[in-house]
């Protein structure tokens, strides 16, 4: 399997954090790791080349040319995908599309 480069900007991995800290102030830590484990799985998995994501539906970011792509049903992950690279600009939650 071949895979293109993923990286997380600076946006994403700050609300990757903010979902896991919040997890954790709930007093479930070792449910926060789980947490942030699986999204960085996730993310390390959209790398593979044989697939190709759908555009965004909100409009400002179609017309940007940004791709989403779910994750749990919970969360919507914000990207740019190109031949070689996924550069993940945002990690947010579904309600706030």
């Amino acid at each position: 399997m071949v895979k293109r480069k993923v990286v997380v900007g600076i946006s994403a991995s700050t609300s990757i954090a903010e979902a896991a800290f919040f997890i954790e102030s709930k007093g479930l830590v070792a449910t926060a790791e789980k947490f942030s484990d699986d999204v960085h799985d996730f993310l390390a998995n959209l790398g593979d080349e044989r697939k190709s994501y759908p555009f965004c539906r909100d409009e400002k970011r179609m017309v940007l040319g940004l791709k989403c792509v779910t994750f749990r049903k919970k969360y919507t992950v914000v990207f740019i995908e190109t031949q070689k690279t996924i550069h993940v600009r945002e990690f947010i939650p579904s309600k706030m599309i």
